[in-house]
């Protein structure tokens, strides 16, 4: 039985909670952390958490020796660092929200932390534990669809201007980023698993409809690969509807999350034919619905991921390497839109980008914060994504 202790209960700390309750014979939840502890023994209250204890800070949980296996971390950007690396250091496993750190030097020293303590370190990317991405993976793995040439991103999501009145939302300190870091980290951790790493991204960003943060609510980038193909990201808080997609075009096919395959023939003058190749577009198809469910899904599928791991000593799906990989990615678009260059990956750590704190150096303000709310009143879990194999949100 493997003990948990969950730092930051917030909005987000409902899908944690609830994920590690689907396995009550392989652990339990033992100590709930927030700076605000009316928020955790709301939490303790509402999930009948008997057994958890409530502090104030992470420090006061790690001090007392409670015993713990796993610490969650569910709090905002800037401390992910921290609490993460006072974790691995006292010996537990750590389980990290996205996105991993607030700079790729805060990534590499929880690493290094990890690999000290000999512990597990995941970061989460509960978009890869998704029927439509895992079988979108295996698609392109299969090579049915050819070379890959292009990918279109649609990170798109919409929130209210309300959304960052809240304390530590919209400002590049305490929340590093806006769309591009919190909401587009998603699909941008499921591209770079699913075509791998870029070589250079060039990128443009703004703020259209949030005058009460600083930072950017939409952004279009390009990543350009090493055997020539490219990928176009958007990231947005400003689009009605949430039309969110990831079209891979191949050489043979194009196929994509949510599923469709398209596969064209050429006639003899270059144009595609009426007809279209139905015999790839049926090996795609069978490969698509033949590849097997995912029993757990979403972060109750990266949970179940986590304790595996731990229980079979094998490394998780997502693990630092991984976080930073994502996160280099949005450094990469932000260093390019505010400097207005091209960014050559990867960044290295002589780069102003790299360091604690050198974003905030080049980052514009596009408004200044103009509203500070302590906490929302909760009205539910956050609708986190799309069940991009039906539409529905989860």
């Amino acid at each position: 039985m493997l003990n948990i202790a969950i730092v930051g209960t917030g909005n987000i700390s409902h899908n944690h909670i609830q994920g590690w309750l689907q396995f009550p014979e392989r652990c339990r939840i033992v100590a709930l952390v927030d700076i605000y502890p009316e928020k955790a023994q709301e939490k303790k209250t509402r999930y009948s958490l008997t057994d958890a204890q409530v502090f104030s800070n992470h420090q006061a949980m790690l001090e007392t020796g409670i015993d713990i296996d796993i610490v969650d971390v569910c709090t905002p950007p800037y401390v992910h660092a921290e609490i993460t690396i006072d974790a691995l250091n006292t010996g537990k496993h750590v389980l990290c929200e996205k996105p991993m750190a607030a700079s790729l030097e805060e990534c590499d020293a929880m690493i290094a932390a990890q690999k000290a303590s000999g512990k597990i370190l995941s970061i989460i990317a509960q978009n890869r534990f998704t029927d439509a991405f895992w079988r979108l993976k295996a698609a392109v793995d299969s090579g049915l669809a050819g070379k890959i040439c292009h990918a279109q991103v649609d990170s798109f999501w919409w929130r209210g201007h309300c959304y960052y009145d809240l304390w530590w939302r919209g400002t590049w300190e305490k929340e590093g980023g806006g769309c591009t870091l919190n909401h587009a980290v998603h699909h941008i951790d499921a591209i770079q698993w699913i075509l791998g790493f870029p070589s250079e991204v060039v990128a443009m960003m703004s703020n259209v409809a949030h005058d009460n943060a600083e930072v950017e609510d939409l952004s279009a980038a390009i990543f350009s690969y090493p055997g020539g193909a490219l990928t176009q990201l958007t990231a947005s808080v400003v689009h009605h509807g949430e039309d969110q997609k990831i079209v891979i075009q191949g050489e043979k096919a194009r196929i994509s999350a949510p599923w469709k395959v398209f596969a064209s023939q050429s006639a003899d003058n270059g144009f595609p034919q009426p007809e279209n190749h139905r015999a790839l577009e049926d090996d795609l198809e069978t490969l698509f619905h033949t590849t097997p469910q995912l029993k757990w899904t979403l972060h109750t599928g990266q949970i179940e991921n986590m304790l595996s791991a731990i229980e079979l000593h094998t490394a998780p799906l997502v693990d630092g390497q991984q976080g930073k990989h994502s996160l280099e990615l949005i450094t990469a678009i932000y260093k390019s839109a505010m400097t207005r260059t091209v960014v050559t990956l990867p960044i290295l750590s002589t780069d102003d980008f790299y360091r604690t704190g050198g974003l905030l150096h080049h980052a514009p303000h596009f408004y200044e914060k103009s509203t500070s709310v302590a906490n929302f009143t909760e009205t539910g879990t956050i609708p986190l994504d799309k069940d991009l194999d039906s539409g529905e949100s989860q």
